[in-house]
């Protein structure tokens, strides 16, 4: 018996445990958070809750200002980790087969969809197939994936859960198998089964204080500073028509009987000798609003640690490569600590296709090939690309950097197996520019023949 029948025997002893699994406080919990921050993102924020109340015996109808940083801070994350492919480096052959597998799969666009579920939601799951002889991976969103874990935080199987049309879908993926069920016509029942070809799916999470094997939101950072934010340039907003109208005031005896000229344009008051008129209005109190409204955004920036400068609230100009480094440490610090989670999700995902390869495929790659294989992120910071490339050149004169590694450094090359494919098929760089002197200097000595003649 295996720890999976183990663990269905022992906590539900029912052939359709998966209902009873799906349905469990936590996970419906969970699956109601990330509804939550679905609807969030979608524009349903706290804001749009505050009710109206009668002001000067009217009704007063609040302003409701919704800001959406909260896309952009998660697409800057997104971006600044993945927008640039990740590049594939190690044995020749095992990169070449695996940067196929990406191309077809289109893996490139599945990690930047991968990464943007667990920063919205905390968690993702990825499942490794082959179709038509074709690698590809499907997403499973947060909302319907339910992972089993045994107690001491092993993955046992994992539920695919849905419903559409008020009926109840169920793919539960064990080690070895996958079986579908629905509850079309009222009772529930099995309708297909299959071989299991790669596995339980991959989980992607980031960190959690409370939960080791489950992920945490980065929206649940950021949204209580957002709503202040909200709140307070909804209510000075407010200010200009609530508190901003101003009331006369005379103060003295107002004569009688001998108003204005009728020809005069306009209008006015006439008041005895050393009355005043004035219209009195409550002052605009700025400075306090945008000292705590700065304050609010440079937290909002701080806690989701993305710089300044991205963000349009910071001026700059003619600045060196340490210098940017120095703005976007923060982003970088941030960029690092996603990529461990997607490096190791990447890693599980490369096991799963070297299984498929060889048992279905015939592609095999021995261990020490295989071990080579490894991972180049590129964030995607602004560089000062004149400094980098002569330093790069620097190097390469010292005899200090590989062609390989230089082509690795460079601002300017995406696929560095390509490009060294390419330069392989062209004459050698040192021998081009040697060729090139030597016909200058031969151009010098000729004219200085002719000269002498």
């Amino acid at each position: 018996m295996s720890n999976l029948d183990e663990f269905i025997k022992d906590k539900y002893n029912d052939p359709y445990w998966f209902v009873e699994f799906v349905g469990e406080i936590p996970n419906q919990l969970r699956v109601q958070d990330v509804q939550s921050k679905k609807e969030y993102l979608d524009g349903s924020h706290a804001i749009l809750n505050k009710p109206s109340y009668k002001y000067n015996g009217k009704e007063f109808v609040p302003r409701k200002i919704v800001l959406q940083y909260a896309k952009t801070l998660l697409n800057f994350q997104k971006a600044y980790l993945l927008q640039l492919p990740v590049t594939l480096t190690g044995n020749d052959e095992v990169v070449k087969y695996y940067s196929q597998v990406t191309r077809k799969g289109k893996y490139d666009r599945l990690n930047i969809k991968l990464l943007d579920k667990v920063l919205k939601y905390g968690q993702v799951a990825e499942y490794v197939y082959l179709h038509n002889g074709v690698i590809k991976s499907k997403i499973i969103d947060a909302s319907e994936g339910f992972p089993v874990y045994d107690h001491e935080n092993n993955l046992l199987a994992f539920v695919e859960a849905y419903v559409v049309d008020a009926i109840s879908y169920f793919i539960v993926y064990k080690e070895d198998v996958v079986e579908k069920y629905n509850n079309n016509g009222g009772d529930m029942r099995m309708t297909e089964r299959y071989a299991n070809l790669s596995g339980l799916p991959i989980i992607y999470h980031n960190d959690n204080e409370l939960y080791e094997n489950q992920g945490k939101s980065e929206l649940d950072d950021w949204i209580s500073i957002l709503d202040s934010m909200e709140d307070l340039i909804s209510k000075y907003t407010d200010s200009f028509y609530k508190f901003m109208n101003p009331i006369p005031v005379a103060i003295g005896q107002q004569l009688k009987g001998q108003g204005l000229p009728t020809d005069v344009i306009g209008g006015g008051v006439n008041l005895d000798d050393g009355g005043e008129f004035k219209f009195v209005s409550n002052q605009s109190d700025y400075k306090s609003f945008e000292t705590i409204y700065k304050t609010l955004v440079q937290s909002l920036l701080d806690v989701s640690q993305t710089p300044a400068v991205s963000m349009n609230k910071t001026d700059i100009s003619n600045l060196s490569e340490v210098s940017i480094k120095l703005l976007f440490q923060l982003a970088n610090i941030k960029a690092g600590m996603n990529e461990v989670f997607m490096r190791e999700g990447f890693e599980e995902r490369y096991e799963k296709i070297r299984v498929l390869s060889e048992e279905y495929k015939g592609i095999v790659f021995n261990d020490d090939e295989y071990d080579s294989l490894d991972m180049v992120f590129q964030y995607a910071q602004p560089s000062n690309d004149k400094e980098i490339i002569e330093n790069i050149k620097l190097l390469r004169e010292l005899g200090g950097m590989s062609l390989e590694s230089m082509l690795e450094k460079s601002p300017y090359t995406t696929d560095v197996q390509y490009e060294m494919k390419r330069l392989k098929s062209e004459e050698p760089v040192e021998v081009v520019v040697d060729k090139v002197n030597d016909d200058e200097d031969k151009k010098e000595d000729d004219k200085e023949r002719d000269l002498a003649v």
